[in-house]
């Protein structure tokens, strides 16, 4: 693995090295650790997040020694550097046309993929159902258990290399057209009402409590999601902007599968 690291890194500083096939190996190596799943763009150490930055280089530089090819499957035609995924009876994935997860994601075992698109470096673990034309971008990282409904856009981070992935942790619920970019973390957990939209920028204001507690990129484990409005000041007066308001948490009772509206009337809110 040092080395393959290695040679990444220097392609990465000395992109001459890209036409030598000891480079080309090794990122399609690379490519290969990440579509089963023995290597991730982010994982866990020590109880917190980091980025592999090495593999996101990688990813990068597979579209730059990948050549264009017509891709024909049935009647379907297409044009591009990627291939798709396959073998999905052996990796036991449930794929529903018009599915599409790109090579180079990692799809676990008892993921259902809806149509819907998953894309190059992107993690999905086990259990997890993405919904009808829910997306998951370039190198996000989704939990166990996870229900991403139908029309949820995960927004994909490859650049700047040491930024962070989009990541939806284990037993989370992301409500029906719900998007979350930017790197934004949801920790585990968490219930997405419909529609909220999380930026970096979004302000996340937790109002369950006496006073308000606000938050950047990240929703706190177990929190119970809405979209909001707050007012922000602009040369031309005071107008309201979207942010997303945490009226709560989860009940330890409440079933980890449970719907978002069984969730949400535990708060009398409804989306």
């Amino acid at each position: 693995m040092q080395n393959l690291i290695k040679l990444i890194d220097t392609a990465w500083d000395e992109k001459s090295l890209l036409k030598n096939v000891e480079t080309t190996d090794a990122i399609e190596q690379v490519l290969e650790l990440i579509d089963n799943g023995r290597l991730r763009v982010a994982e866990v150490s020590d109880g917190k997040w980091i980025v592999n930055d090495w593999v996101k280089k990688a990813v990068i530089m597979y579209f730059i020694i990948r050549k264009m090819e017509t891709m024909e499957i049935g009647m379907f035609e297409f044009h591009d550097k990627i291939p798709l995924k396959r073998n999905y009876k052996k990796l036991n994935v449930r794929v529903v046309p018009h599915a599409v997860a790109r090579y180079g994601s990692y799809i676990a075992p008892g993921v259902i993929l809806m149509p819907s698109y998953v894309n190059i470096g992107a993690y999905v673990d086990s259990g997890t159902m993405v919904d009808t034309w829910a997306t998951v971008g370039s190198c996000a990282q989704i939990g166990k258990d996870v229900h991403l409904s139908g029309g949820v856009g995960i927004g994909g981070v490859l650049e700047p290399i040491q930024a962070a992935p989009v990541i939806i942790e284990d037993n989370c619920f992301i409500g029906s057209r719900s998007i979350v970019v930017e790197g934004v973390h949801i920790g585990r957990e968490s219930v997405l009402g419909a529609s909220v939209v999380i930026t970096q920028t979004t302000r996340i204001i937790d109002v369950s409590g006496p006073e308000p507690v606000e938050h950047r990129g990240f929703v706190p484990p177990r929190s119970v999601v809405i979209p909001g409005t707050t007012t922000k000041k602009f040369p031309a007066g005071e107008y309201q902007v979207p942010c997303a308001l945490i009226i709560g948490t989860r009940k330890e009772s409440t079933n980890k599968k449970t719907s978002l509206n069984d969730a949400l009337r535990d708060y009398n809110v409804s989306v």
